[in-house]
């Protein structure tokens, strides 16, 4: 059940050489791979000179067929010498997005098919590298997962059993909450013979944030990861519907580049159609899926950290999947997702996933991931500039951040360092808790860790045993399977895999109360909010933690020691407090949010709800002043101002509330470019 694994494989663009390892949990030696190439041969992915994409772009707008030239004599030199027959835009066309996409430079990434079976990812490079009109080469790196890592599935039997666990809260009606000690930890689960092994309040303090916001709609958090049961009972009311497209069209009804994206995107299979019952799936999406947004108060299952209250909808989860079976990934679908995540109104991006640490042991991880950030960087060019868009891209100037959260697990090879790309400055990188605040065995700690949260401990917890059965499984965290997978539709499993939704879970409840206060941050504001606010955790680094390595799998017969001092002052700020963070919000972190400026093609119409930048908004009445009426004029309609374009120009207005509040705000009108942008 424990350290589901990727292995993720990539080369140096300077060496072309050597390999890095992704990781999530599993239960197996990451040394026993079947991965076969750290990358796909036959693909490199090149970032040409703004003039050279001006030139491709050209030629692809006058074609109907796959593209085998550039039309720059140079470029089609090599493309010849390897025998290229294709290129591709790494970011399809978004029509909404496309003057960004261009601003960030994205849209000068292409992949470079060419024939495998004569030339060299090597070769291919090299060539490639060695033209003025290229900026980066980058290779398309295999993401495979290594081994099948099952969770634990939940018995019905057992089920029932936890349910009567129900009574240590009634927070919510959701009858497995007892047993969710990462969400409220009473101090009494993992007892016997007088040693206790828990710690009351070693959780999220979910409970006591719970009292001002249980989750709200208009926060999507995009899961990076296995496909997610978008029919599972505790989870469908929370998944994100695009209301444009419709699932199992081949129609791309919103022009944003990917058809038929319902409730996200099938990268794997580039189709909308998510997947989560191929046999050798993990359930891991699902799993992860279940911890941010479960359904809450719905009588049944599980709860989650920001799954709503009942009919009053929790955050939503966008499903960006990466994995299915044992089919490998690559870079392109990874980077796809990444900003398809930020294009399409996610704010947080989980990804329970990573290269494996540089400080790893080579014996049992094989060779170590990136070493630095600048290795990171160099090595894998693409992935960063992906990230870097959706964390300034993310979000709004006028919503609750700018910018959007990216929130990496930190790694389970027991290694003083988290790996990349999590232990860049800029992303969240989670290691895991037992239920008494100490680390969990495997966890990485350390360089590049931020925070800590809840992600299990069956080796620590496993001898907690009643007269007949071991339900080690209780130290793991509870939350939602296939059906396939798990008979009840839960189970538990553990890693820096589950610890780091925890984080995701209460940074969109965090954002959720900012939306009801109407409050506003930037994504570096909300980050730094989270660690300041996080509970310290370094008085419990005291002392010898034992435990059973891999007591699943072999039994106690490997009994093992870890010195808590070593961890002190290397698991991040402390770990994520929900109920401090929202105390925060209340207490006037952020600034209020503002009114946005307005921008409308000419003869165009902009509808905008006022009451969502506003406090009780719902009750409020608004009235809107233009300084120039020839430019834009705006009516009112069922609770919406609908702003006009007249003619092309930009005009200030005024809307004031009758809580006495007024705001100034532009107005631009102009002529709309072809649907790609403006002129």
């Amino acid at each position: 059940m424990r350290r589901f694994v990727y292995i993720l494989l990539t080369i140096s663009l300077l060496a072309l050489s050597g390999c890095h390892e992704g990781v999530t949990d599993s239960v197996i030696s990451p040394n026993d791979t079947s991965a076969e190439k750290p990358y796909f041969d036959g693909t490199i992915l090149v970032k040409f000179s703004p003039e050279v994409a001006d030139i491709i772009a050209e030629s692809a707008a006058v074609s109907s067929r796959t593209l085998t030239r550039s039309g720059v004599p140079s470029v089609d030199e090599v493309l010849a010498a390897i025998d290229g027959f294709a290129l591709e835009r790494v970011f399809p066309i978004d029509s909404e997005c496309e003057e960004r996409t261009q601003k960030s430079g994205l849209h000068l990434w292409y992949a470079i098919h060419f024939n495998a079976s004569q030339h060299t990812v090597a070769e291919a490079a090299e060539r490639f590298s060695a033209l003025g009109q290229v900026q980066k080469v980058d290779v398309n790196h295999t993401i495979k997962r290594a081994h099948n890592g099952k969770a634990t599935p939940l018995s019905k039997e057992r089920m029932e059993a936890l349910a009567s666990l129900s009574t240590r809260s009634d927070a919510t009606t959701d009858p497995l909450l007892g047993a969710q000690w990462h969400l409220i930890n009473n101090g009494d689960l993992f007892c016997k013979d007088g040693v206790i092994k828990s710690v009351k309040g070693a959780d999220l303090q979910c409970e006591k944030a719970w009292e001002k916001s249980m989750g709200d709609e208009s926060i999507i958090v995009a899961v990076l990861d296995e496909g997610v049961c978008i029919e599972h009972p505790d989870l469908k009311n929370n998944i994100w519907v695009n209301e444009d497209e419709q699932e199992r069209s081949t129609e791309d009804n919103d022009n944003n580049g990917y058809a038929g994206d319902r409730h996200g995107y099938n990268f794997v299979k580039q189709t909308g159609t998510i997947t989560w019952n191929d046999y050798l799936d993990s359930g891991h999406g699902s799993h992860v899926a279940g911890i941010i947004a479960a359904e809450c108060n719905n009588g049944i299952g599980v709860a989650s950290v920001a799954g709503g209250n009942g009919s009053k909808g929790g955050v939503k989860i966008m499903v960006c999947q990466l994995f299915s079976g044992n089919t490998a990934t690559d870079i392109l679908s990874t980077v796809r997702a990444i900003k398809y995540a930020a294009d399409n109104g996610a704010v947080v991006l989980q990804c329970s996933w990573g290269y494996v640490s540089g400080t790893a042991n080579q014996y049992d991880w094989g060779e170590p991931g990136f070493a630095s950030q600048k290795e990171w960087e160099t090595g894998s060019p693409l992935e960063k500039e992906a990230l870097d868009y959706f964390t300034h891209n993310a979000g709004s100037p006028n919503g609750v951040v700018e910018g959007g959260i990216a929130v990496y697990a930190s790694g389970n090879e027991y290694a003083p360092s988290a790996g990349y790309p999590g232990a860049a400055p800029e992303y969240i990188s989670v290691a895991a808790t037992a239920a008494d605040f100490t680390p969990a065995v495997y966890t990485n700690y350390g360089t590049g860790v931020t925070i800590s949260a809840p992600g299990g401990d069956q080796d620590y917890y496993f001898e907690y045993v009643d007269d007949t059965h071991r339900y080690g499984e209780v130290g793991c965290i509870l939350s939602t399977l296939p059906y396939h997978i798990s008979d009840s539709g839960y189970g538990f499993m553990e890693g820096t895999s589950m610890a780091t939704p925890c984080v995701s879970g209460v940074v969109a409840l965090g954002f959720s109360y900012a939306a009801q206060m109407r409050r506003h941050f930037t994504a570096k504001e909300f980050r730094d909010l989270l660690y300041k606010t996080a509970t310290p955790i370094d008085e419990y680094m005291v002392g010898k933690k034992t435990y059973s390595r891999y007591v699943a799998d072999v039994g106690p017969i490997q009994p093992m020691t870890m010195n808590l001092n070593e961890y002190k002052g290397k698991m991040g700020y402390g770990q994520a407090n929900a109920a401090a963070l929202l105390a925060a919000i209340d207490n006037g972190a952020g600034a209020p949010m503002l009114f946005p400026n307005i921008y409308i093609a000419e003869g165009g119409v902009s509808a905008v709800a006022p009451s969502l930048y506003f406090v009780g908004g719902d009750s409020l009445t608004y009235t809107v002043t233009i300084a120039d009426t020839s430019i834009a004029t705006c009516t009112e309609n069922e609770g919406k101002l609908l702003f006009s374009g007249v003619k092309s120009g930009v005009t200030t207005a005024t809307i004031t509330v009758n809580n006495g509040t007024t705001q100034e705000f532009n107005i631009t009108v102009r002529k709309a470019a072809s649907g790609n942008g403006w002129l």
